[in-house]
């Protein structure tokens, strides 16, 4: 649905993008993730037809960005960074005006407009000035109006940047629902975006891309992926991590703060970043401790993104 080659920019003397290429196919939720000033919000610029690439090309559906942008246009739904829109006007009013410039009129321009305010849930402000709405009515606004030609492919630049945490998760829902019938591609810097919302993710810093794969696969790059923490009562803080180092699966062992006098707080890696919570059970099983705490991680997305987009 959506294939990148090569894509590049250059502002002057500024390489903002820099040879960025991915596929994102039918149905997925791509997480396009970096800093601030990564190249993000350009490469999406250059896949709706804003703004023209100075090397490299793209398809969106098939079509050309160079050579057909007005039917890349018509497959694409885009939500802009900062949900613009037009402050004076009723958010009723502002959608039947996108509708009219998409071409639609009578009938079909009401039942268009009907359908984005019920699947938006906009009813309640429809006959509100813009200019009044929480930034969450705001960027849902933005978003049914991307959504009323009924494109195969979104794009969504920053949907739940400001936006308070009841707000971001009703928007989130609302893009998982929508992925059923389309692909969507989610330019953001909220790691948690990831786990919420996508089935892929991809990393870019100075503008090339450092990181790619499902969510599960980029933290599975991570310094904690597998380990364990275990808080045991009322045990030697020091023969403890003697007893956890001669362990063979055991790669280190990390004495953690502890919140209480009483307990010991261990993080154990294991090596080669494979599963260790079994043994690791048979064995405090076996020493018959009082077990407080015992978690495992998945591994941490803010540590492999730091870690990529910092790397020379």
């Amino acid at each position: 649905m959506i294939r990148v080659n090569s894509l590049s920019k250059k502002f002057n003397n500024l390489l903002a993008v820099d040879q960025v290429s991915f596929e994102v196919k039918q149905g997925e939720i791509l997480g396009f993730l970096g800093p601030n000033g990564a190249g993000k919000t350009t490469t999406m610029k250059m896949l709706t037809c804003f703004i023209p690439p100075s090397s490299g090309t793209a398809e969106i559906c098939g079509y050309s960005i160079l050579d057909d942008p007005l039917q890349v246009r018509n497959q694409i739904g885009y939500l802009p960074e900062s949900a613009p829109s037009y402050d004076e006007m009723l958010v009723g009013e502002f959608l039947k005006f996108i509708a009219e410039i998409r071409g639609y009129s009578g009938m079909e321009l009401k039942r268009r407009v009907g359908i984005v305010i019920e699947k938006t849930s906009l009813s309640e402000v429809e006959n509100q000035m813009i200019d009044t709405l929480s930034k969450g009515f705001r960027q849902r606004t933005c978003l049914a109006q991307a959504l009323l030609h009924d494109p195969p492919v979104l794009i969504l630049d920053e949907p739940t940047d400001g936006l308070d945490p009841n707000q971001k998760h009703e928007v989130r829902s609302l893009i998982k629902d929508m992925s059923e019938e389309r692909t969507i591609l989610i330019s953001t810097h909220i790691l948690e975006e990831v786990d919420a919302v996508c089935t892929s993710a991809m990393i870019i810093a100075n503008g090339r891309v450092v990181g790619y794969g499902t969510p599960d696969e980029l933290l599975s790059q991570s310094l904690y992926r597998n380990s364990v923490t275990v808080s045991l009562k009322n045990e030697n803080p020091r023969k403890l991590l003697d007893d956890f180092n001669q362990l063979d699966f055991v790669y280190s062992v990390e004495h953690v703060q502890d919140d209480r006098e009483d307990l010991v707080t261990m993080r154990l890696y294991p090596k080669n970043k494979e599963s260790i919570s079994r043994k690791l059970e048979e064995y405090l099983y076996k020493k018959n401790v009082q077990l407080e705490q015992f978690t495992v991680e998945r591994g941490r997305l803010d540590e492999v993104f730091r870690q990529l987009t910092t790397e020379d």
